[in-house]
């Protein structure tokens, strides 16, 4: 997993590094190792971060970590074409003040929006790092504050809430960051046994209690109550009862007509252009094609006349029959064949035992 590098139009100067797309900086996956590392390391000059406007409950959990991370952030909110089509709506402005960072629309479709973000980007980048606007419960604050006063100098006073954080969940990985740890079991004991949880799910549903009151007051849903179009066929056929019997159908479905209709029409098709006859294009070449063909229908049966014929005057014919019927024999073979059985056969008396 690798991260990609590319400079801004207009901006020779600005390097801008596509990381993996990721929904959190726990160090869970690969993807969010690589993403996670290179923020805390490299350290960039401003985060543009792109959100899904669509589902933006769920993006906003990583925001709030990247925020955490003392790095000015610009989040970028795309598919707002999509979200205003269905009646939702994003005051830019409320989620800005609420979130402490500053918010764009965008369009990735409609290449809307995308390069004001990247010029928002590149300003905020030459400003101070901004302080964090959102806080958590005040017995989980004042645990991260505790922890924030234990870690030492090596670690930059911005990034020291996320570290914080990261510590009192006891994530192993983000102590392979730093040279000297503290002991936060104190910290951790204390937050389990008021929450009567552990302390990583404890910061998590701080999240979204703190995501649900952003959503609240900057989101508001269009049709209310209303299903899509797509719903109504999710609830249809992931219905309790229904599913299966839908599923059967549609495979029985898929089937008959891989097999007995269209599927059968298309490998007569494709068997007698590759291995019969060929295709005719826009019925080019057909004619000469029949005409040939009934040639060759009454030279065969004038074959089969002669054989037949010898047959009824006793005349044995083992050897023109093995050699017709041999598809490996060549055609002048064949022909060499008949001319020595019409030869040797006698034509005149043959044909007129036929006749009789």
């Amino acid at each position: 997993m690798r991260k990609k590098e590319g400079k801004l139009k207009g901006h020779k100067d600005v390097t801008i590094t596509d990381l993996p797309g990721i929904y959190s900086l726990s160090p869970y996956t690969l993807e969010e190792v690589v993403a996670r590392n290179y923020l805390i390391n490299e350290k960039p000059d401003v985060i543009l971060n792109i959100v899904d406007g669509t589902n933006i409950e769920r993006n906003l959990y990583l925001s709030t970590q990247l925020i955490e991370l003392g790095i000015p952030v610009v989040m970028a909110v795309n598919m707002i074409d999509i979200m205003e089509k269905s009646g939702d709506k994003i005051s830019i402005k409320d989620l800005k003040e609420s979130l402490g960072c500053e918010v764009v629309e965008i369009s990735a479709l409609k290449g809307k929006g995308i390069k004001e973000a990247a010029n928002k980007a590149v300003e905020l980048a030459k400003k101070p790092n901004h302080e964090i606007v959102h806080k958590f419960d005040k017995k989980v604050e004042d645990a991260i504050e505790k922890v924030e006063e234990k870690i030492a100098f090596d670690i930059p006073r911005e990034q020291k809430r996320f570290f914080a954080i990261k510590l009192l969940e006891r994530d192993d990985k983000i102590k392979e960051q730093m040279k000297t740890v503290p002991d936060v079991e104190n910290e951790i004991k204390q937050l389990e046994d008021a929450f009567d949880d552990d302390t990583e799910s404890i910061i998590t549903n701080e999240r979204y209690t703190y995501i649900s009151s952003v959503i609240g007051k900057c989101v508001s849903k269009g049709n209310k109550g209303e299903l899509t179009t797509s719903d109504k066929i999710d609830k249809i056929v992931t219905n309790r009862w229904l599913a299966l019997p839908i599923f059967a159908v549609i495979m029985y479905i898929v089937y008959y007509v891989s097999v007995t209709t269209v599927g059968t029409w298309a490998t007569d098709w494709a068997n007698e252009g590759v291995f019969g006859d060929g295709w005719h294009l826009f019925g080019i070449g057909t004619s000469s094609y029949e005409d040939a063909s009934g040639d060759y229908e009454k030279q065969t049966a004038a074959v089969d006349a002669f054989i037949e014929a010898a047959k009824d005057k006793g005349i044995s014919t083992d050897n023109i029959e093995e050699v017709l019927g041999n598809e490996e024999a060549s055609e002048a073979d064949k022909t060499a064949a008949v001319d020595a059985f019409v030869a040797e056969a006698g034509v005149s008396d043959i044909t007129a035992k036929s006749r009789t």
